[in-house]
């Protein structure tokens, strides 16, 4: 029963990201390369060909294809990251009244996460 759903939920989950992804374009603080990412694993295991599709687009395959084949992160997109998470926080510190706990807790899981993307590699080896 469990593997007749498998392929089912994968393809729903590959679609769910894809409009995510789009949905990320036009909103500016939504993001789209991450929803795309998860789209091409959803659709790699229940339908190649559209996994395929997504790491072949003219505009977001090259990032899709740099992250899988060797998990760049290009530095622009770096930056912006850090940004908008160094934004979140302050307004979640300094724009809401939000517990110590939950303002602890937010900021060593955004620096867990800036640390990780920061260490990715920029650009794909020569």
């Amino acid at each position: 029963m469990v593997k007749a759903l498998r392929r089912p939920v994968l393809l729903g989950t590959g679609w769910l990201c894809v409009g995510l992804g789009l949905v990320g374009i036009v909103l500016p603080l939504m993001p789209t390369t991450p929803f795309l990412l998860v789209a091409v694993w959803a659709f790699s295991r229940s339908s190649p060909e559209m996994a395929e599709k997504i790491r072949s687009h003219r505009l977001a395959g090259a990032y899709v294809r740099d992250w899988e084949d060797e998990g760049v992160i290009p530095t622009g997109a770096k930056i912006v990251a850090v940004t908008m998470m160094t934004a979140m926080f302050g307004y979640l510190h300094f724009g809401t009244e939000a517990p110590a706990w939950l303002e602890i807790g937010a900021a060593l899981t955004l620096a867990a996460t800036a640390a990780y993307i920061l260490t990715r590699p920029g650009r794909r080896a020569a």
